[in-house]
C-alpha cells in the first residue's frame, strides 16, 4: 500500500482540542473562495466517510468519494475505497492537517488545497451508523451475502444519508445517491438530493418501513423504480472483514 505524507501547515483556526468528526458537513469554502455553484456534503460516522457533490443549477451529479478515516491530534488520515474524481487515490493512505473553529467548522488541507467544512446538524436516531448490505429478498427468499471487495455501503448521520456501490479492488464505481432522511416510529423516509444514475429523481421522496433487530436494519418498501424490496443491512465494522 502506498503512503503519501503531506507537509504540515499552520492555520488561523487556533489550537485544536478534542473534536467530534461524526455528523454531516457542508463544503463552504475552497482555497479562500466561497463554494456557491455546487453542493458538497460529507457524512462521517463510525470511522467511515462518504461525500457526494451535485451542480446546484441542474442537479447534475458531480462525484463521490469515501472510505475509512481516523483523527489523531491535528492529523486526519484517509484510505479511500471509492473516488470518482481520481481513482488513483483508492487504497492510498493520505494525511491532512485539520484545524477547528469551535465545534462546527473545520479546515482541512493537504498542502495544495484548503477546504472549510461547516457542520450541518448533530442529530442522531436509531439508524445513525455506517451499514453494509448483507441480505436481499428475491422471489420470497432472503439471499444473504458476505461483503467483500464489491459491496454496497449506506451511511446515515445527522439527518443525511448516502449509499454507494463499488469494488475497492478493481476501483469500479457502480453508483451513489443521497440526501436527507427521517427515521421515526418504524417509518423511514428518504428525500433524494443527488443520484448518479438519474438526476431527474432529485426531489423525490421514498417511504419505507424499518426495524432494527439483533443490531441489523430490516428495510422494506419500494425502490426508486417502484419495485418491492426487503433488505437487511448490518453494521459495517462487524460485517465487512478485509
Amino acid at each position: 500500500m502506498k503512503k503519501l505524507i503531506l507537509l504540515p501547515l499552520f492555520f488561523f483556526f487556533g489550537i485544536m482540542g478534542a473534536q467530534e468528526l461524526d455528523g454531516a458537513w457542508k463544503l463552504i469554502q475552497k482555497n479562500g473562495e466561497t463554494v456557491s455553484d455546487r453542493e458538497v456534503i460529507k457524512i462521517v460516522q463510525d470511522g467511515y466517510f462518504a461525500l457526494g457533490s451535485k451542480n446546484l443549477s441542474n442537479n447534475e451529479f458531480l462525484g463521490a468519494a469515501g472510505g475509512e478515516l481516523s483523527l489523531e491530534d491535528e492529523t486526519l488520515s484517509e484510505i479511500r475505497d471509492f473516488d470518482t474524481y481520481d481513482a488513483e487515490n483508492i487504497g492510498t493512505e493520505r494525511e491532512y492537517n485539520i484545524s477547528w473553529e469551535g465545534e462546527n467548522k473545520m479546515e482541512i488541507s493537504d498542502g495544495m488545497t484548503t477546504k472549510i467544512w461547516e457542520r450541518v446538524t448533530d442529530e442522531s436516531d436509531a439508524l445513525t451508523g455506517t451499514w453494509v448490505i448483507t441480505g436481499r429478498e428475491r422471489d420470497g427468499e432472503m439471499n444473504t451475502m458476505t461483503p467483500g471487495d464489491r459491496r454496497t455501503v449506506k451511511i446515515l448521520s445527522s439527518g443525511r444519508f448516502q449509499w454507494i456501490a463499488f469494488n475497492s479492488a478493481t476501483k469500479e464505481f457502480n453508483g451513489s445517491g443521497g440526501g436527507t432522511y427521517t427515521a421515526e416510529n418504524g417509518k423511514y423516509i428518504e428525500n433524494i438530493e443527488f443520484f448518479s444514475r438519474d438526476s431527474s429523481r432529485v426531489g423525490a421522496s421514498l417511504d419505507f418501513k424499518y426495524e432494527v433487530k439483533d443490531a441489523k436494519w430490516h428495510h422494506r418498501g419500494k425502490s426508486s423504480k417502484g419495485d418491492p424490496i426487503y433488505e437487511i443491512w448490518s453494521p459495517y465494522s462487524e460485517a465487512y472483514q478485509k
